[in-house]
């Protein structure tokens, strides 16, 4: 068993969660603590039996409910130290003998699962996506990229499942009715991913043996579900696949995804 589930996906919060017979840990926690245990108990998880939290960045969409939900169940929390250092709200919340610091593009062992961590292009302290390992079969989560690099794409490679951020439509964002300055923060070199650039990376990531893919951190503003995924499966055929090649998904905002076996 090598399970996936996204609990909340969007720019309101984010938290998903990641489970083998050994292991379960959860990714982010930006939504409230209380939302999180709902979530998890809807697939019939018991959150005190979790073994950690991952975190891949400090801003406030995921990580909202985090000190409060590891100090409720007892978890330890998996952060870089400059993350860490940039939400001094949460960091005081959990005893210090759960905070577990790694460095970004390090690898270290949860039980069962081998993590890889991996930097990505955001305008926070020092953000992350994760690539998660149980024997030869992969799994990678991959939001808040301001651009798509050779490193993040080489770190996605061989991945059997990818949660991939497909934020923004250039056009919905452009009429949007977010301020410029936001609207230029969103489209920048270290903002967010459009729903294209999503496509031309499963498009590219399918050569390497993907056969599952959630787009995930839509914006409510500035995307429809409808079209982030129609935008995908068009790169797909334009570049000669067949559609059906991939098991492909969109994250819901509010409430869990279905369940990703692997």
């Amino acid at each position: 068993m090598f399970n996936f589930c996204s609990l909340y996906s969007g720019s309101s919060g984010n938290s998903l969660f990641v489970e083998t017979p050994n292991t379960k840990l959860l990714i982010d926690a930006g939504v409230s603590s209380k939302k999180i245990e709902t979530a998890l108990k809807s697939i019939d998880v018991d959150p005190s039996s979790l073994d950690g939290i991952l975190i891949t960045h400090e801003h406030t969409d995921h990580v909202q409910g985090l000190g409060t939900f590891s100090r409720k169940f007892d978890l330890p929390v998996f952060v870089n130290s400059k993350t860490l250092d940039a939400m001094p709200k949460q960091k005081d919340k959990i005893p210090a003998k759960n905070i577990k610091t790694f460095e970004v593009n390090d690898k270290f062992s949860i039980n069962d699962l081998d993590i890889k961590s991996f930097s990505i292009p955001h305008d926070a302290a020092n953000p992350c996506g994760f690539s998660i390992l149980k024997g030869d079969k992969k799994i990678s989560i991959a939001t808040d990229i301001g651009h798509m690099t050779n490193s993040i794409i080489k770190n996605l490679e061989e991945s059997l499942f990818v949660l991939l951020e497909s934020n923004y439509d250039p056009e919905v964002l452009r009429c949007s009715s977010y301020p410029f300055n936001l609207k230029s923060r969103i489209a920048g070199p270290t903002g967010h991913l459009s729903n294209e650039m999503a496509g031309k990376t499963i498009s590219y990531l399918l050569k390497s043996g993907l056969k599952n893919a959630i787009l995930g951190h839509l914006s409510k503003e500035s995307n429809f579900p409808e079209l982030a995924y129609q935008t995908v499966v068009d790169e797909l055929i334009s570049n000669n696949y067949d559609e059906n090649a991939l098991s492909l998904l969109v994250a819901p905002r509010d409430e869990h995804s279905k369940i990703i076996e692997l």
